[in-house]
């Protein structure tokens, strides 16, 4: 074996000397990481210290301020060059850290009274699902999910660390989220003694949320296999969040019922403002860790973050300083509650638009529609054509693009429509399947009349 440097050694003490189960859950990388006390800690050092001269952090300055073209400052006017420029820390600025928490505690009360880690920014949601594999996902390891998944969930967990997929059917005959599919397939991964998963709602692709009911009827399946003796980490995917258009579902992340729930589930809470806050390009995410075992949490939170920043530091660096400033100016603004309130109607408006065009009779023999109530989408599924093909030929015909999921399933982003346009959407979309339809038949009835003749 390779020897861990005594930084890592240090930090996996403290894990397991405090949470033995979630030292056990941790991957062989996972271990060996640790935040290096190298130029960044002598940088941090110097800050304090140095009155004179900081020759320490590759970046250039003037008069103490960073230096920078003013060609690009004209175009970020509202921001400080200090706001702007700099590196920022690697675990992100601490204003923003600290803001984002009281945005998952106000959003999630379910939160008040549980321990949870101080959020660490990270270079959007994909990147915080990539540090939650390499920190606790190795070759073999069993990944729970549903069949109806978000594609790059393959590619981060199963391509890059070698988990191996266990699906369950998302819908149960009665169209709601399947518990007992969930909990069957649950207790079929347990018996390799540690069980990863992810849970996504609002989800992708369905747009689906689950009622009360479901929710806590996936915690209570997590809660039971492991009292049975089974470490979980439990990825929550919240990249929709707060984007509920039914009175009726669970109001908050799962985070907030997995959050302290038992000593061998390790709660991970993958978040961020690229749907919440609509900045796409922003690039910034959050990965929050919960975690009831030992007396001291504070010290396994703080080894977590620096294993988490010694993988961040070994990857990217570090995230864009201009979009965490911009971002925790914006949370501190005026108006931003109202503005955020405004854009989630405008989207809810585009969701009853759907559903009411696609409940239309009329569509029901070319496509039926999955159960739907949140998020960016929802999912057809097509009848009597093969879904790539209808994909290709509205492409090809139409100019209009949708996504194949699989041989059966349509995703539609409504999110992306103007509500003025659903309709005109589904009509072409029944015609390109009636089409289709039509032209598969031509072929059969050509072969009988040359049979007959």
């Amino acid at each position: 074996m390779k020897p861990i440097d005594p930084l890592a050694i240090e930090l996996n003490e403290v894990i397991r000397e405090q949470a033995p189960n979630l030292f056990q859950s941790l991957s062989a990388l996972g271990k060996e990481l640790y935040f290096p006390k190298g130029i960044l800690t002598q940088t941090a050092e110097a800050k304090q210290l140095a009155y004179r001269y900081n020759a320490t952090i590759g970046m250039a300055t003037l008069r103490g301020r960073p230096l920078y073209l003013r060609s690009l400052r004209k175009y970020i006017k509202h921001l400080k060059p200090e706001e702007t420029f700099p590196y920022a820390p690697t675990t992100g600025i601490m204003e923003l850290r600290l803001l984002w928490r009281d945005h998952q505690c106000m959003t999630n009360p379910g939160l008040e009274g549980k321990s949870t880690s101080l959020p660490v920014v990270t270079n959007g949601l994909t990147h915080g699902l990539s540090i939650m594999a390499d920190m606790f996902c190795d070759a073999g390891d069993c990944l729970l999910l549903p069949e109806k998944m978000w594609g790059n969930y393959r590619m981060i967990f199963a391509t890059r660390r070698g988990a191996e997929l266990h699906t369950y059917p998302f819908y149960d005959e009665g169209g709601r989220f399947n518990v007992k599919g969930f909990y069957r397939s649950l207790l079929a991964a347990s018996r390799r003694g540690k069980v990863i998963m992810l849970l996504n709602f609002p989800h992708n692709p369905t747009g689906y949320t689950p009622y009360p009911v479901e929710a806590t009827s996936i915690r209570d399946a997590i809660t039971e296999v492991a009292e049975s003796g089974v470490n979980l980490v439990v990825g929550v995917d919240d990249a929709y969040a707060g984007l509920l258009y039914e009175n009726d579902l669970y109001p908050e992340s799962l985070f907030s019922l997995l959050a302290d729930c038992h000593p061998r589930v390790t709660a991970i809470k993958i978040d961020g403002p690229t749907k919440e806050d609509y900045v796409w390009g922003f690039r910034l995410g959050f990965i929050t860790f919960s975690h009831l075992e030992g007396e001291n949490s504070e010290a396994v939170y703080s080894a977590l973050e620096k294993k988490v920043g010694g993988l961040i530091r070994g990857t990217i660096s570090k995230s864009s300083t201009p979009s965490q400033s911009l971002l925790s100016k914006a949370i501190k603004s005026v108006g931003y509650h109202d503005e955020k309130t405004e854009n989630y109607q405008l989207l809810r408006d585009r969701y009853e638009e759907v559903k009411r065009v696609v409940s239309q009779e009329r569509f029901a023999e070319a496509f039926s529609p999955y159960p739907f109530n949140s998020g960016y989408f929802l999912c057809l599924r097509v009848h009597g054509v093969n879904a790539e093909r209808l994909r290709r030929h509205l492409l090809e015909a139409y100019g209009v693009g949708v996504v194949a999921t699989d041989d059966t399933d349509l995703r539609i982003a409504y999110s992306c429509l103007e509500k003025e346009q659903i309709s005109d959407l589904f009509d072409i979309l029944y015609k390109a399947v009636e089409e289709m339809k039509e032209s598969d038949k031509r072929p059969y009835e050509e072969t009988n009349e040359r049979a007959r003749l």
